[in-house]
């Protein structure tokens, strides 16, 4: 069996990214819910706010820490398997990468430490600010990966100089408005994510009827976050989305199926299926005006098709196959889309059923849904970047550099086998160890640890105690 090098750089840089991007959203949304329960504790006054900030901060920590390993993986891709894409975008990525170092391990790794030691050593005021010092830093550094993505996705500020991307605008970069249409989505998917984490472990508690007043409030909370940020993430999709019509047209008809200059007005395709060999829909169920209306804002408006656009590619870049893959487009477009409806309809029951007299808490199927519903961000995360990176294909700078280009000209199919097979062990490894503990910690509950150091003072007030220790 012959393996192909590009392939299995491709599947070993999508692997690592997928389950980095596990994490890092995770810990930026639930770095966010702990500063909005320890706000609610300097607030309120309430105790039960401080525990939630405690319990939900000690799985953030542990979100946090496997985000850090497998983005330290992530960034070793690009030496091992993409060197000559790293010498191609290198002066413009270096700044880049360096500026996220600085915001994740310092700006990050300090605050996170003056958090977890510092709950009797500042005021609550100071304390909490500490929490939310971390979630800017994390903030700040998705951003700046996204810069780099979004010079990926639409190159600006640059010049080529022998073969190379040289930055001549730094400013230019900052204001490419794939930027700020990638960090709002990212940002806003990271809040859900965090919400309905929260939301979810904490059904399943009221379930077993397990610290049934903590994990009352913990659900509420975590759904009141899940829908703001359901509601923002798809907004801001449309937003990008809609600039795909002109950005990135091929990107944008993939993820529609279309393969024909649509009608006037366009529909959209619910559902169809394609058949990739002849480029075109074998069949499709459409809703009339749809597309237009999501293109345009009006019912009105024709979008080309990708046979259309393909021809428009080859007459400006030469002679190549430019269809990304056009099944996986459709389908992780709408697993997205179709995952945001859902979780804002779950969020919006949940909440009006948790207004209501001893009803949510008693209807164990709308809890199991809840509770069920906490992977679904990670799904519709994954199908998003899906989207993002397979349709710009055959880039990796858009209309730029070829992911062919990019590879390293001497790794070798058994090398990329074989690291392929290590990484994958480990990040299964990894994310087992992660559900061990977030199960463990779930398990125990919020208050195992201040029960386990009431249980160590007693002792040590204890004169019996005292004189057994001797």
């Amino acid at each position: 069996m012959s393996f192909d090098i590009v392939s299995l750089a491709r599947f070993q840089f999508g692997m690592t990214t997928i389950f980095h991007f596990f994490f890092v959203p995770l810990s930026i949304g639930l770095g966010l819910s702990v500063a909005i329960m320890e706000t609610m504790y300097v607030i309120k006054k309430d105790e039960m706010y401080k525990d939630m900030a405690k319990f939900w901060g000690n799985i953030f920590l542990l979100s946090f820490a496997v985000g850090v390993v497998t983005g330290l993986i992530q960034e070793f891709q690009f030496g091992m398997n993409w060197s000559d894409y790293s010498r191609f975008v290198g002066d413009i990525f270096g700044s880049l990468l360096a500026m996220e170092a600085l915001m994740a391990f310092f700006l990050e790794s300090t605050f996170i430490g003056l958090w977890i030691f510092g709950w009797d050593k500042f005021s609550k005021k100071v304390h909490a600010l500490f929490m939310w010092l971390v979630v800017v830093g994390a903030m700040l550094s998705a951003f700046w990966i996204l810069v780099a993505n979004s010079f990926m996705q639409h190159p600006v500020g640059y010049e080529i100089n022998n073969g190379r991307a040289e930055l001549n605008d730094f400013g230019l970069l900052l204001s490419n408005p794939k930027v700020w249409y990638e960090f709002t989505h990212v940002l806003f998917g990271a809040v859900l994510l965090g919400g309905f984490f929260v939301a979810g472990l904490a059904a399943f508690r009221l379930i077993a009827k397990k610290d049934i007043e903590f994990n009352k409030k913990s659900l509420n909370l975590g759904l009141i976050i899940g829908l703001v940020g359901t509601v923002l993430s798809i907004g801001a999709g449309d937003l990008q989305m809609k600039a795909l019509v002109e950005d990135q047209p091929m990107k944008f008809a993939a993820t529609e199926g279309l393969y024909e200059d649509s009608g006037d007005p366009a529909s959209w395709t619910l559902v169809g299926w394609q058949d990739t060999d002849k480029n075109e829909s074998v069949w499709t169920l459409e809703v009339p005006y749809m597309l237009s209306i999501l293109s345009y804002n009006k019912p009105e408006g024709s979008v080309r098709g990708m046979n259309t656009i393909n021809q428009e590619l080859i007459a400006e870049y030469g002679d190549r196959n430019y269809y990304p893959p056009v099944k996986t487009m459709f389908w992780s477009f709408r697993i997205m889309a179709g995952s945001g409806a859902f979780l804002a309809l779950i969020a919006v029951v949940g909440l009006w059923f948790s207004k209501r007299k001893k009803t949510l808490w008693d209807m164990k199927w709308l809890l199991y849904i809840i509770g069920f519903s906490m992977f679904i961000p990670f799904i519709a995360n994954t199908a998003g970047w899906l989207v993002t990176e397979l349709g710009r294909y055959p880039w990796t700078v858009y209309g730029l550099y070829t992911i062919a280009d990019s590879v390293s000209p001497n790794v070798s199919a058994a090398s990329l086998l074989t690291s392929n097979i290590i990484y994958f062990l480990l990040f299964s490894i990894l994310g087992g160890v992660m559900a061990y503990f977030v199960r463990k910690e779930v398990k125990h509950g919020p208050y195992h640890i201040q029960e386990s150091e009431n249980e160590i003072n007693r002792k040590n007030d204890d004169p019996f105690e005292k004189e057994a220790f001797k």
